[in-house]
């Protein structure tokens, strides 16, 4: 991996969102955050954070963050889809729900079936 290359990490509970270095897999890295102190979030180096106001957006980020899904790039340039509304993420979470699939993986679908 390149020293060059930047990542992002989040902290939720202040909406923040840093572009840092990528963790070092030889040690043990646990970021935070410069205005309260929290672990940081490794979502990813293709994350692009909603604005700090859009409170749908910072919901919608935390279901996804709290089920796994993060924003690494991928073979073809971007991490893949990610629900962007409150009622996509509610509508996919009551398909996995319905059909006994993991929410995470319901989440990255590009449409219900």
């Amino acid at each position: 991996m390149s020293g060059h290359g930047k990542t992002s990490y989040v902290c939720l509970p202040c909406r923040a969102s840093y572009k840092q270095s990528y963790p070092d897999p030889h040690t043990a890295d646990e970021r935070r955050c410069a205005r309260c102190r929290e672990p940081l979030i490794h979502v990813g180096s293709a994350f692009a954070p909603p604005r700090r106001r859009d409170d749908a957006g910072w919901r919608v980020l935390s279901v996804l963050l709290n089920a796994g899904i993060r924003f690494h790039k991928s073979c073809c340039g971007g991490p893949g889809y990610r629900p962007r509304t409150l009622r996509e993420v509610k509508e996919w979470i009551a398909y996995a729900k319905a059909g006994g699939e993991p929410i995470a993986r319901a989440l990255l679908r590009h449409e219900l079936p």
